[in-house]
C-alpha cells in the first residue's frame, strides 16, 4: 500500500510540472544552471602550497551542516521527479551547479567539493552516536567548513580560475532546498528508499536493521519539517540570498537560539543577505565582520562553525551545558594558516595573499595603454583619483609604505602584535543599505536563565555563547589548555561584541577578484560601482562564472538558472558609495566622468 501511495505522489508531482503548474515548478524543482565545459583549471599564487589549500578546503572544524552523515549524504539520490534512478545528490557534477568547487584530486581521498569536510563522528540531533543500524558502526560526520564560502572561481573563455580566500559564487539557499527536496522524495517513494536503504545496509539487512534505519530517517524527516515550517512562518519578510549570498549572522542566530537552544521565537527571517568576504588581511583586523561585530578572531571563527551545524548543548544538567563538537584546535590552526607571522612593509602579508591580476588570462591591466605607449596611462591617472578619493577610507595601497605607517595600526600588545583598526563609515555618510547593521542592532533573543546570559540582545548573547563554549573546551582538555596558550588560540584579543550603525572599510588589495561590490553584492562591477546611482542597473543576475575583465566582475546577463538580483527590496539597495554631483547622504566624492571611472578601475586591477 506504501508503495502505491508514494508512486501515485511521485506521478502526480511529475505531471503538475509537466502541465506547467508554478507552484510545483517551485517547490518541487530547483532551478539550476548549466555551466560550459571547462578545459583548464589553474590555481593563482597567494602564498600557500598546494598541500595548504588542501588542508584549507576540507579542515574538519566539527560541524555537521546537513544533519546527516557522510554515508546518508553519498546515498541520497538528486530531487529529481524521475520514475528512473536519478544520479546521486553528492555527485560532483551536480553540486557544481550550485556552486560547490570541484576538489584537485588527490590519491586515496573521497571525491568532495571544496569546502566540505567529514572525519569525525556523526551525532544526531539528541546528540547521541549516530550508528549503521546494519553493522552498528560509528557513522561519519559531514560538514561545509570557512572554504565553502571563501573559495572564489570565475571563469575566462575555457579556463577556470580559483582564488584562495575570495568570495565563493555559491548558492547555498537552493542547495539546501535540493536537500529537503531529496530526503523527502526518499521518504515518500518507496523505490527511492529502498536503493537508500540499500546503499546504507547492504543486502540482507536484518528486519531490526531496516526498522531502525526507518526510525533514524522520521527522526530526520521530522527534524527537517521543523526546521522548514520554521522558515516558511518567516517567508514572507525574508529576502532571496541566491548566488554568492548568505544571511549569515541571521542564519547563525537562528542555529544557535532557535535549534539548538531550541526556541522558534527566536527564529527571524532572512533580511540582510551579505556578499561572502574576502578573507586575506582579515587575521590582522582588529574588528571584523561588514559592521565591525567581531573583535576576537576565536569567537568569529567558533561562530561561523555553530552557525554550519557545530554541535552545542545549551540544554540539559549544567555539567553539560556548552560541551560542543567544535575542533576549536582546528579553528585556530586554520586562523594561523590564514594569518602567516606579524605583517611589516618589509614582508607584508605572509600568511594568505591577495591574488594579482593574471596577464597571462585576462590579458594586460590598460591594454591600450600596453599595446600602444602613445595612449593615455589609465593606471597613472587612477592612481592619483585613488589618491584623492579613496585612500582616505580605504587607505593607501599595501604596496605604499605609507600603509604600515597609518594610524590605524594599533601599538603592538604583549606579544608584539598589531592590528589595524579599519575605518567604520556611518552608514547616515556612506549610504548604503543598512538592513544588515539594523537587524543585528534590534534582535534580542529569548533565553533561559540556566545559560547565564545577562543580555538579551543578540551580539552580546551569541559572544556569550561562544565564549562558554570555547572556555568549556579549553577547561576540559586533559591537561586544561594554559593561560598563555588560551590567549593565543584566542588571538590576543578580548571577546568584545558590538552593534554599530556603521560599516568598515578596509583596504582593496586583490579587490578586482571579489564581484559582486558592496556589502550586500548589489553592484554588479567595478564600474557600476564607481558610477552615480542612476546608472547602475536596478536588475542583474548572479550565478554567471564568465569574467569581464572591462568592467571588472562576472557577466550579468539573464540566463536559465540565474538569480535575478533586484534593487528595490529592502537588503538589496545599491544605493550609496557613490559619486555624484552635488551633497547629502550616500554621496562620498564628486560625479567622475567615464575615463576617469576607467582610469580607476585600471588602478583597482593593480592592487
Amino acid at each position: 500500500m506504501k508503495k502505491k501511495i508514494g508512486l501515485a505522489i511521485a506521478v502526480v508531482a511529475i505531471i503538475a510540472i509537466i502541465a506547467g503548474g508554478k507552484w510545483a515548478k517551485d517547490n518541487l524543482t530547483v532551478d539550476l544552471p548549466e555551466y560550459p565545459a571547462i578545459e583548464n583549471v589553474v590555481w593563482l599564487p597567494q602564498h600557500w602550497t598546494p598541500e595548504q589549500s588542501e588542508w584549507f578546503y576540507h579542515a574538519d572544524q566539527g560541524t555537521q551542516t546537513f544533519n546527516i552523515p557522510y554515508e546518508w549524504f553519498t546515498s541520497l539520490e538528486q530531487p529529481s521527479l524521475s520514475l528512473g534512478t536519478p544520479g546521486l545528490l553528492s555527485e560532483t557534477t551536480y553540486l557544481d551547479r550550485f556552486g560547490f568547487i570541484p576538489s584537485a584530486a588527490t590519491p586515496g581521498k573521497p571525491e568532495l567539493p571544496i569546502g566540505f569536510a567529514h572525519g569525525g563522528q556523526a551525532l544526531d540531533s539528541s546528540g547521541a552516536i549516530w550508528r549503521n543500524p546494519q553493522t552498528n558502526a560509528v557513522m561519519t560526520s559531514l560538514g561545509l567548513t570557512c572554504a565553502a564560502c571563501h573559495t572564489g572561481r570565475f571563469t575566462y573563455g575555457k579556463t577556470a580560475v580559483i582564488v584562495d580566500g575570495a568570495p565563493a559564487l555559491t548558492n547555498v539557499q537552493n542547495f539546501q532546498k535540493a536537500l529537503i527536496l531529496s530526503i523527502l522524495y526518499t521518504r515518500y517513494v518507496p523505490f527511492r528508499y529502498e536503493r537508500f536503504a540499500k546503499r546504507i545496509l547492504g543486502s540482507g539487512a536484518s528486519d531490526e536493521a531496516k526498522k531502525q534505519l526507518r526510525r533514524q530517517f522520521d527522526m530526520v524527516f521530522s527534524d527537517g519539517q521543523a526546521f522548514v515550517k520554521l522558515e516558511d512562518a518567516n517567508k514572507a519578510h525574508s529576502i532571496d540570498e541566491g548566488f554568492a549570498r548568505l544571511d549569515a549572522l541571521t542564519r547563525i542566530g537562528n542555529i544557535v537560539f532557535a535549534i539548538d537552544l531550541p526556541e522558534p521565537k527566536n527564529f527571524l527571517p532572512y533580511s540582510a543577505p551579505v556578499h561572502y568576504p574576502r578573507i586575506w588581511d582579515a587575521p590582522w583586523f582588529l574588528w571584523v565582520q561588514y559592521n565591525g561585530a567581531i573583535q576576537q578572531p576565536m569567537m568569529r571563527n567558533a561562530g561561523e562553525a555553530l552557525g554550519v551545524g557545530a554541535k552545542v548543548k545549551l540544554t540539559g544538567p549544567k555539567e553539560q551545558l556548552y560541551s560542543t563538537s567544535i575542533q576549536v584546535k582546528t579553528v585556530f590552526e586554520l586562523e594561523q594558516q590564514l594569518a602567516g607571522t606579524q605583517p611589516n612593509a618589509t614582508s607584508g602579508f605572509t600568511g594568505l595573499n591577495s591574488p594579482k591580476w593574471p596577464e597571462q588570462i585576462l590579458g594586460p591591466v590598460d591594454p591600450d595603454h600596453h599595446d600602444h605607449p602613445n595612449q593615455p596611462d589609465l593606471v597613472a591617472a587612477g592612481a592619483v583619483l585613488y589618491k584623492k578619493h579613496c585612500e582616505g577610507c580605504h587607505l593607501p595601497p599595501v604596496s605604499d609604505p605609507a600603509f604600515w605607517e597609518v594610524p590605524q595600526w594599533s601599538q603592538p600588545n604583549t606579544a608584539g602584535q598589531r592590528y589595524l583598526n579599519l575605518n567604520m563609515i556611518d552608514i547616515s555618510h556612506v549610504g548604503t543599505d543598512s538592513a544588515q547593521a539594523e537587524d543585528m542592532m534590534k534582535r534580542n533573543v529569548v533565553v533561559p536563565d540556566s545559560l547565564g546570559i545577562k543580555n538579551p540582545d543578540f551580539g552580546t548573547a551569541l559572544a556569550t555563547v561562544v565564549d562558554q563554549t570555547v572556555n568549556r573546551w579549553y577547561d576540559t582538555q586533559v591537561p586544561p589548555t594554559p593561560r598563555d596558550v588560551r590567549d593565543q588560540m584566542n588571538g590576543f584579543r578580548p571577546d568584545n561584541a558590538r552593534a554599530l550603525l556603521k560599516y568598515k572599510a578596509r583596504p582593496l588589495n586583490g579587490i578586482w577578484a571579489t564581484p559582486p561590490y558592496l556589502h550586500n553584492g548589489s553592484a554588479p562591477n567595478l564600474y557600476a560601482l564607481l558610477s552615480p546611482l542612476s546608472e547602475r542597473p536596478k536588475t542583474f543576475y548572479l550565478g554567471n562564472r564568465e569574467y569581464d575583465p572591462v568592467h571588472v566582475g562576472y557577466r550579468t546577463e539573464k540566463f536559465p538558472g540565474g538569480f535575478e538580483f533586484d534593487v528595490s527590496k529592502r537588503g538589496n539597495s545599491n544605493s550609496g558609495h557613490e559619486f555624484n554631483n552635488g551633497s547629502g547622504p550616500g554621496i562620498i566624492g564628486p560625479l567622475l566622468t567615464p575615463d576617469e571611472r576607467r582610469a580607476l578601475v585600471e588602478f583597482l586591477k593593480t592592487l
